[in-house]
């Protein structure tokens, strides 16, 4: 069974052990009351993501691999399912805060269990498929902890406290954004996909031709700054910019900026945002971050540009796929994850995802695996649209220029940024 990409690391056991421990590490500077608020419906308390990630090793890998492997907790099974409808019922997504036991402590112990019975496939991992299925578990894992740090800035920022999930200053580099050029491209057929060295997503295969027609593509994010010259634009009040539906949103909701940005209350003409570290004045010079697809789209409007596609993105960053500012492993020691203000040009991976105009659809040739792990992306390649690029909470070496990472139009509360396009 392929679940995942080609190849698997070769230190299996070291990287399981790895992603485990940064987890923790994530979890541990929060309290047992911070990891078992909800705050929204598509948020997931700290302590039900630290016994999912769990669950997926249990479930996939222990009772299919170890004969008579008994789990820790039978009802585990119903509560820690996500989504996966060939495994069985599933407790309701939106009502994950109610559950107050487990409790974390009891979540600690969940964790050591599989952790320790774990010892055994990692141990002998060359069985038909296994390889596969645990690097799939690992990087499933990386996923969550970048969920976790999404969901608990959302809990944190309805708080009126204003609390910090790491306190401290944020890393501010001198110097400001330079304006903005361009990577200019003469299109043609270009090869898209995973070309299979290293970890993929099944999403990412196979790869395949698509013919692009010249285009440029902006050198760096937007900026706060240019975000702010978009709402004093009124760039919120003025249908034009906006598709149907966004409209129908910016209305209901009455967004007048991004999300998590306030007017000081003591100078209504400057503008503050929550972030990881607490309420921090909005620096112009940073990528803007937690904006719709709809935000993006307007934005581009606005400017008489355009969103690109996913494959005029991937193509350049190909060759333009650095950048620093992601997850790493020491994250309590670097200070709290954010977007770094834009003082260099080229840098493609980290700081915030790139909005595209691709919806998220399968590739010519896209097969779902065999069983329950077949729905891990598939099912849900309908009324998405894809990002790209990583942000300051995804894990190193979990982010490359393939990964397909996706949302619904009006989700903010993911890292999403824009980066910008324009035709000939």
């Amino acid at each position: 069974m392929e679940t995942s990409g080609r190849t698997t690391p070769s230190d299996l056991q070291g990287a399981y052990a790895r992603v485990r421990a940064v987890t923790e590490r994530l979890a541990s500077v929060l309290s047992a009351e911070d990891q078992t608020v909800q705050s929204m419906p598509d948020v997931s308390p700290t302590k039900w993501h630290r016994a999912h990630v769990t669950w997926f090793f249990e479930t996939f890998v222990l009772s299919e691999y170890i004969p008579g492997y008994r789990a820790f907790d039978d009802a585990y099974a119903y509560i820690f399912n996500s989504y996966y409808e060939q495994v069985g019922d599933r407790h309701p997504r939106p009502e994950r805060g109610l559950l107050s036991r487990p409790g974390v402590e009891d979540v600690a112990r969940y964790r050591s269990y599989v952790d320790e019975a774990m010892e055994t496939p990692l141990g002998d991992p060359d069985q038909p498929g296994l390889r596969d299925l645990i690097t799939l578990g690992v990087h499933h894992e990386q996923q969550h902890q970048e969920l976790l740090l999404m969901d608990i800035k959302h809990v944190l920022s309805r708080s009126p406290l204003h609390p910090a999930y790491l306190s401290g200053p944020l890393r501010r580099a001198p110097g400001h954004a330079p304006k903005a050029g361009w990577i200019e491209h003469d299109g043609g057929p270009v090869e898209i996909g995973h070309q299979g060295a290293g970890f993929g997503f099944d999403n990412e295969f196979p790869v395949h031709t698509v013919h692009l027609t010249p285009f440029g593509l902006a050198d760096r994010p937007v900026t706060c700054g240019e975000w702010l010259s978009f709402m004093e634009d009124d760039g919120y009040r003025r249908p034009e910019f906006w598709l149907s539906d966004g409209w129908a949103v910016v209305n209901a909701q009455r967004w007048e900026a991004p999300l998590y940005w306030q007017r000081d209350p003591d100078d209504p003409e400057r503008w503050l945002q929550f972030t990881l570290s607490g309420v921090r004045p909005v620096d112009p010079d940073e990528p803007v971050c937690h904006v719709s697809y709809y935000e993006a789209d307007a934005f581009a409007h606005w400017t008489g540009l355009r969103l690109p596609t996913e494959s005029e993105w991937e193509t350049v960053a190909i060759s333009h796929a650095k950048g620093d500012n992601v997850l790493h492993d020491d994250v309590l020691a670097r200070g709290a994850p954010h977007p770094r203000p834009t003082l260099s040009t080229n840098a493609m991976i980290g700081d915030v995802w790139e909005w595209t105009s691709s919806a998220y659809s399968p590739y010519p040739g896209f097969r779902t695996a065999p069983g329950a792990v077949g729905e891990y992306n598939g099912k849900f390649m309908v009324s998405q649209y894809v990002l790209r690029g990583g942000c300051c909470a995804t894990p190193a070496g979990h982010v490359r220029p393939t990964y397909r990472n996706f949302f619904p139009p009006g989700a903010r509360w993911a890292f999403g940024g824009v980066r910008l396009a324009r035709d000939p």
